[in-house]
């Protein structure tokens, strides 16, 4: 994917009416446009010689100055619990991670919005690492394409209903805040979701944010995807520590964004994250608190023992009293499971991700990288 390799423009990631004009500007009728969507996003194929219902005579204009490429691999790793990580690179050389955690019967895929982050949580390895750049929605849309790729989950050859698919769900949970990128996600949604391609129902895509309460109705109004918060504290003391965006946007603001949420009810809640570390947040105490807290919004907690990275100062909570701590919500009337990590051992937990953690690591311990 060197651009200078291969100077020829990427349809990935452009919207429909970006592609028509490109191929507009190359004198094809706006009828090609609509054949290369179903051949791009539909069937998944990169291969404009494979596309058997464009006219031959059209392939080699399109070949020489388009291509539809996803990102390359700079590695792949599989979990001893099936998890799946790719670190993913760009043209630039910068990189981004992809996580795949598969379920009994459907699988959801964690999509990295940038390169790094600037929001600093404490708990978080991505933090960690400063941000470099927003992604582009073609690199957005690439992570779900070279997940299927992966998978072989494009209908061409054989029909893959739906229902037996393992990329059933879409999580905007990896690198980054969606929200401070959020033209790239926007469009990069759209894309997966248009019925005539990828076909993802917006139900089954959750957006995350750490609380940037300017861009949340707008999310709501204009991707109308489902919400996830980073919450992690039940008072403005605690949470400004570990989620410092929280000095900008404080709770009171915060949870009136949720209720002001688009589309969020009773049978379409808003999930509050909420990483449990051992003798900071996860007291009997804490637990009443988020009760009163949230009470009359419409939300359910998703409890995350905390995952653990180099030269971090938190523990996981002992699960004794996340399981109390659990229990405290369930009687008060939320729903709030605790999460079984998965892909710990590849640092693809919730809360791990960090481009060039290996690469730290390969150096540290002498490895090649």
């Amino acid at each position: 994917m060197d651009a200078e390799i291969n100077p020829r423009k990427n349809l990935i990631g452009l919207d429909r009416d970006e592609l028509a004009s490109e191929l507009a500007a190359i004198g094809e009728k706006p009828f090609r446009a609509k054949q290369l969507w179903h051949w791009m996003y539909y069937h998944g194929v990169t291969d404009f010689d494979a596309m058997t219902t464009i006219a031959k005579a059209a392939r080699p204009l399109l070949k020489e100055l388009f291509c539809t490429e996803r990102p390359d691999i700079s590695r792949l790793e599989t979990s001893e619990d099936g998890t799946r990580k790719w670190l993913l690179k760009f043209d630039d050389a910068n990189e981004a991670e992809t996580v795949y955690i598969p379920e009994t019967d459907r699988g959801a895929l964690c999509i990295s919005s940038q390169v790094g982050c600037t929001l600093n949580c404490s708990f978080c390895h991505t933090g960690t690492q400063k941000l470099v750049r927003n992604l582009t929605a073609s690199e957005i849309v690439g992570q779900m394409m070279v997940a299927r790729d992966s998978y072989g989950e494009w209908p061409l050859g054989k029909d893959v209903p739906k229902s037996e698919r393992m990329i059933s769900n879409i999580v905007m949970m990896g690198m980054g805040e969606p929200l401070y990128n959020f033209d790239n996600v926007k469009k990069a949604l759209k894309i997966i979701m248009d019925p005539e391609g990828i076909s993802l129902s917006k139900r089954r895509i959750t957006l995350s944010t750490s609380g940037v309460v300017p861009m949340m109705q707008r999310c709501g109004e204009e991707i109308g995807v489902n919400l996830a918060v980073s919450l992690h504290a039940c008072n403005d003391e605690l949470r400004d520590q570990l989620v410092p965006i929280n000095r900008k946007y404080p709770l009171k603001e915060l949870l009136e964004a949720c209720r002001q949420y688009p589309g969020a009810n009773n049978a379409n809640r808003i999930t509050f994250e909420y990483a449990m570390l051992k003798g900071v947040n996860d007291s009997d105490a804490d637990a009443r608190e988020l009760i009163r807290l949230v009470r009359g919004l419409p939300v359910k907690f998703n409890l995350i023992p905390f995952n653990p990275w180099p030269g971090t100062r938190f523990e996981n909570s002992d699960p004794k009293q996340a399981k109390r701590f659990s229990g405290i919500l369930n009687k008060g009337g939320l729903s709030a499971p605790i999460r079984v990590p998965r892909g710990r051992d590849i640092m693809a937990a919730c809360g791990q991700l960090k481009s060039d953690s290996e690469r730290q690591r390969r150096q540290k311990t002498g490895l090649s990288a």
